[in-house]
């Protein structure tokens, strides 16, 4: 299935893409891949090192005629998000990605693709393995464990790396330069409850939310995308209210920084009201689809009758959880005033389970502007701790502030203009970059961001355009001839 991918152009990096893709690597489970990358240093003859974190770094000379050039760090993540369909049969631990044509873009069969953040990985190899791109000393460095705490980035000591300018190869469209980005903070609720004996007179019903996108819950939160974990609240919230409806036990969303694509829930109702209860829950539901309709066109609803649960939830705990669920805000907290259409402070409710007397939130809330991440991480802590949870902050990242006097970024938009004809759009984005964590030992190196298009990252619908992989490559061998020389 992976052959037709070889065969694109440009065949080196889409060979080297085909390569990385055959290793799993789930944010942390990185050892294979990062045995995969060491091994690939080291057969070329090239200086190799892991850190002690596990970041890979590879370094390479100046190709002759090069040595006065500034030296360059290019980075990119090892690890990536794996998200499969429902009714895939597939094990991450073990498989590797299954990759097919579809027109312009490439997919893969039923779960994420690994183009976030692949691509830039096979763009690095490529240069590293090359013999005839001409490219300043490059010290290349492929981090772990971004997509689920950016560990790899915050253990990276200083005094690793002496580049003077760093190249993220971890931005999603290809007419876009970043020059900054949001910072993060893992928001998470948690509480114990008793749980009841399920009375006689009641009957077990499974409730499935699913056909939902999900997505980036960066780069896509303003997008209007349904939240599963929020879509179900509001039913089980219906469902109390009208039907005396008991919560036994809820699983929806997995990962931070994935939007939830689905929730399954497992009720309580009264044996007499059961009939009326399936059908208020089928409107209501047609309702929010009706809300939803233009983005979430597959989105479905699931209402089955099965074994009744032995335990539910206590009453006063699911009244306070299902308000508190309702309350908490999902989505957009505030836009930015500074830089038209760039979200400035969201919040993605990521994950919710509960079974077995425990409830567990995960939320991961983003802001490029710190007291506005302090002021909506400290009203979700309150929500949660009305309702008798205790909350957590944790995953703490700074923000990327831009620097629009950067000299790369100069380089790089007149280079831009002169392949394209027209400005590239300049911007800082949503989404966690490795960039911000890095300044920090690193604060004299000038950085910036960019890359091929990608399009439903961290969901099964990702897929990257083969058309912009090339333009996008032709613009990273251009760049490699432009680094300034050395101050």
């Amino acid at each position: 299935m992976n052959s037709e991918i070889r065969q694109l152009q440009p065949q080196q990096l889409w060979n080297k893409f085909a390569d990385l893709n055959a290793v799993p690597r789930a944010s942390k489970k990185e050892a294979r891949v990062i045995a995969f990358m060491k091994a690939f240093g080291e057969n070329l003859g090239l200086e190799t090192i892991e850190d002690e974190v596990g970041n890979v770094i590879i370094k390479k000379p100046a190709t002759s005629g090069m040595e006065n050039r500034t030296t360059i760090v290019m980075q990119s993540h090892l690890d990536m998000v794996h998200q499969k369909n429902k009714d895939t049969d597939f094990d991450f631990d073990t498989q590797g990605i299954e990759m097919y044509v579809d027109g312009d873009w490439v997919r893969a069969k039923g779960t994420t693709l690994g183009a976030d953040n692949g691509l830039g990985v096979a763009t690095i190899m490529t240069i590293l393995e090359s013999n005839d791109i001409p490219h300043p000393a490059i010290e290349a460095l492929f981090t772990i464990d971004e997509e689920t705490g950016m560990t790899g980035a915050q253990g990276l000591k200083g005094g690793l790396l002496s580049g003077g300018i760093l190249l993220n190869l971890d931005t999603e469209e290809d007419d876009e330069i970043g020059v900054g980005c949001a910072g993060g903070l893992d928001v998470t609720a948690r509480r114990m409850y008793n749980e009841e004996e399920t009375p006689e007179f009641k009957v077990g019903y499974a409730i499935t939310i699913n056909g939902l996108q999900g997505g980036h819950s960066g780069m896509q939160i303003h997008e209007g995308l349904g939240n599963a974990n929020k879509i179900m609240n509001r039913l089980l919230y219906d469902g109390f209210e009208n039907f005396g409806l008991r919560i036994s036990e809820i699983k929806g969303g997995s990962l931070r920084n994935a939007i939830p694509r689905e929730s399954e829930a497992i009720v309580a109702v009264d044996a007499n009201r059961e009939e009326a209860f399936v059908a208020e829950t089928k409107a209501l539901f047609q309702t929010i689809q009706a809300e939803l309709k233009t983005m979430e066109p597959d989105l479905e609803l699931h209402v089955s009758k099965i074994e009744t649960p032995q335990t539910i939830m206590d009453l006063g705990v699911q009244e306070g959880f299902t308000r508190a669920m309702y309350a908490a805000l999902n989505g957009v907290y505030r836009m930015s005033a500074d830089i038209p259409g760039l979200v400035e402070t969201s919040n993605n409710i990521a994950k919710v389970v509960v079974k077995d007397g425990q409830i567990y939130v995960g939320c991961l809330t983003r802001s490029s502007v710190e007291s506005s991440k302090i002021d909506l991480t400290n009203g979700l802590r309150a929500t949660f701790e009305l309702t008798g949870c205790e909350v957590e902050f944790s995953g703490d990242y700074p923000g990327w502030t831009p620097n629009m006097d950067s000299a790369i970024l100069k380089v790089m938009t007149e280079l831009y203009e002169q392949l394209h004809n027209e400005k590239p759009h300049v911007a800082a984005c949503h989404a966690g970059l490795e960039c911000g964590i890095l300044g920090q030992n690193y604060p004299k190196m000038d950085m910036i961001s960019f890359g091929p298009t990608i399009k439903g990252a961290h969901s099964p619908d990702e897929r990257a355009q083969i058309s912009s992989v090339q333009k996008y490559w032709n613009f990273v061998l251009e760049i490699l001839k432009a680094i300034p020389v050395k101050e």
